[in-house]
């Protein structure tokens, strides 16, 4: 049984070494980087393409991969990933004031415009999610979407496993209603 198994996904998805990473990637339809609305319909340029997409890019992506959340719910946590990277997840930087600055220079912003607009969606986010569902759900979300962890890190038993993945495919409806990636809204 477990032949098969292994059959059936060398199948769908291809390995590769990278380095000392371990790539695995499954053929995807993702936007087009070179797709512009004027070129909308120009059968050169479609607004999709098919492309390797590595699985184990992070937890989110294999969920994907393995059709445990949705189109629309992976797309919230990617926003979401994309504003928390954007804020400064890594980490904020100080400022060096020991450095001598030359005349006519600028001073370095400690925070950029980027950070800033990328805060203010995740605090509307924030109101959107904690609300209805507790700030249990905006941790969780934070973790599995903003910091890359896996559930499996976050629990101890199947049991919970699968409590945290139909809590976290919850969370993830609201934030796509929220950012109108799902064309039904969750129900309440």
């Amino acid at each position: 049984m477990a032949a098969k198994r292994k059959s059936r996904q060398k199948d769908k998805s291809m390995s590769m070494m990278l380095g000392n990473i371990k790539a695995e990637t499954v053929l995807r339809s993702v936007p087009n980087p070179d797709w512009r609305p004027d070129r909308d319909g120009v059968r050169a340029f479609p607004r999709n393409i098919t492309a390797a997409v590595n699985i184990r890019e992070s937890s989110i992506s294999a969920m994907l991969a393995n059709d445990a959340i949705t189109a629309s719910q992976h797309a919230a946590a990617e926003k979401f990933r994309t504003l928390f990277e954007t804020m400064g997840a890594s980490g904020a930087k100080g400022i060096d004031t020991t450095r001598e600055f030359v005349d006519g220079g600028t001073f370095p912003e400690p925070i950029g415009d980027e950070a800033i607009d990328a805060g203010k969606k995740l605090a509307r986010a924030y109101d959107a999610l904690v609300p209805s569902h507790g700030l249990y759900a905006w941790r969780l979300v934070g973790y599995i979407c903003g910091e890359g962890r896996t559930i499996r890190e976050l629990t101890e038993t199947r049991r919970q496993r699968d409590t945290m993945a139909d809590n976290l495919r919850m969370y993830l409806d609201t934030l796509a209603a929220h950012w109108g990636y799902a064309t039904v809204p969750p129900p309440k």
